[in-house]
């Protein structure tokens, strides 16, 4: 032996899954891995809070498997929860509309409303976050969103809009922080994982679409227990999340609360954010206008919602399987473009030949769009080196880009009011998934960003499966 003490000589052995335990006061040890506490006997059981521990068993208080498990799926029940609060208002949309008397461009801000919350108050995530810990923020935003949810279906207006502004505003925070958790505690499987995160998303949005106007027949109380009925699987997930909420901190790295600035001037950031901004304008005009465009083509609204799901749950697999895939390739430009393209066409079909096959025009653009989405969130990952920088791209790609998406709903519904017809908000999310592909040559080129940024956790490349 060569007289170092034990801890320094336990720093050596292997830890999946997460850099080895640095001892808390080892002068040579980074910051942020000094504060998180010292380190254990090598036989010992994981501690939920020793930094040797595998990062999901660190922070779930299990062992390396049982830690794990229980991590990805309190992460895929969260998950569930984040579309239902938008996917279920588009197919109720005309009804709500005809029921409270409102314009098309007014009624669009129901579904607007959610995601410029999540570009508006998505850079608020970091900084939650690193004052709470990221489980206890996600938890926090959790109850929000059940809150937001019942509120919204009180009588009046204003309860309609203000409970739709707090449901958006907490999913916006775990919008930021669930990509940046799968990062902290999974880094050698992000695409895997982020697809099936991603995917439910997808698939969750389509149940949603699919199921709301039966549940609003089913419940009674009109369009206001289809929507108030997605209050109760958010409750049932915070008290699935309620054990993580025990589990240590959980906080950010240092540095991961400023720097979003810092991005600004750089390219393959944008590219990244348009990406993701142009690929949600997309989905979210879908998934609020689609419905109400078949039925001033004759469907009822019940078949114009299935159609709608449909063109969600077909993205599913894709959503699985391509960033996957995509995730282990050296760069994902190919892959980034074909998939938008795919949407172009599904909205080329829906504008020049709407009643000819419809179920090809929504495989189509369902498909494009599922597997766009998970992609984009990928690539935030893969495009930065430390969680630091994944939590500022995230922040980023979030803020600027969901803000951009909010003008797909409500200039669909401005230009339905000014022509009367939905053509030319058609052509738009053509040509807008058109140069979605062209940011995806740049957004899959191999590199990251923001490099040479201090207070960051972890220096090397992640891994992925």
């Amino acid at each position: 032996m060569s007289g170092r003490p034990p801890r320094q000589a336990r720093r050596t052995d292997p830890i999946p899954a997460v850099h080895a335990a640095v001892a808390p006061h080892d002068p040579g040890a980074p910051a942020a891995e000094r504060r998180t506490g010292g380190g254990t006997s090598a036989g010992r059981a994981a501690d939920p809070h020793d930094p040797g521990a595998p990062g999901a068993a660190r922070r779930t208080g299990g062992s390396g498997g049982t830690g794990a498990v229980l991590a990805i799926a309190t992460t895929l029940i969260v998950a569930v929860n984040l579309r239902p609060a938008v996917a279920s208002v588009g197919p109720l949309l005309p009804t709500i509309e005809s029921a409270l008397g409102l314009s098309s461009t007014t009624a669009a801000l129901l579904a607007t409303l959610p995601v410029a919350c999540f570009g508006v108050l998505a850079p608020l995530a970091p900084a939650l976050a690193g004052r709470l810990g990221i489980e206890r923020a996600i938890g926090l935003a959790l109850a929000v969103l059940c809150g937001g949810l019942v509120l919204r279906v009180a009588p009046g207006v204003p309860p309609l809009l203000a409970g739709t502004v707090a449901a958006g505003g907490a999913i916006a925070v775990i919008n930021v922080l669930l990509p940046a958790l799968i990062k902290r505690d999974f880094p050698r499987r992000v695409g895997l994982v982020t697809g099936l995160y991603a995917s439910l998303l997808v698939l969750a949005a389509s149940v949603a679409a699919g199921s709301t106007v039966p549940l609003a027949g089913a419940i009674g109380h009109g369009w206001r227990g289809g929507l108030g009925f997605w209050a109760v699987p958010v409750g049932l997930a915070l008290v699935a999340w309620a054990p993580r909420l025990r589990s240590g901190s959980g906080s950010l790295v240092r540095g991961a609360t400023t720097g979003v600035r810092s991005l600004l001037g750089d390219r393959l950031a944008w590219q990244v954010t348009l990406y993701l901004g142009l690929q949600s304008l997309g989905f979210y005009a879908v998934l609020s206008w689609l419905p109400a465009i078949f039925e001033a083509r004759g469907l009822t609204p019940t078949d114009a919602g299935l159609l709608l799901s449909f063109a969600t749950a077909v993205g599913v697999p894709a959503g699985i399987v391509v960033p996957a895939v995509a995730g282990g390739a050296r760069d994902q430009r190919a892959v980034a473009a074909a998939v938008s393209v795919l949407a172009a066409l599904g909205f080329a079909g829906l504008l020049l030949a709407p009643s000819v096959s419809p179920l090809v025009w929504m495989a189509l653009l369902g498909t494009g769009q599922g597997a766009a989405f998970p992609l984009a969130l990928t690539m935030v990952a893969l495009r930065t080196r430390t969680n630091a920088e994944t939590q500022r791209l995230s922040a980023m790609a979030q803020s600027l880009g969901y803000s951009l998406a909010a003008a797909g709903p409500l200039a669909l519904g401005a230009l339905h009011d000014a022509t009367g017809a939905w053509s030319a908000g058609i052509v738009l999310l053509a040509a807008a998934s058109l140069l979605q592909a062209a940011m995806g040559l740049g957004a899959g080129r191999a590199g990251h960003v923001g490099a040479g940024h201090a207070g960051q956790l972890e220096t090397s490349p992640v891994a992925t499966a």
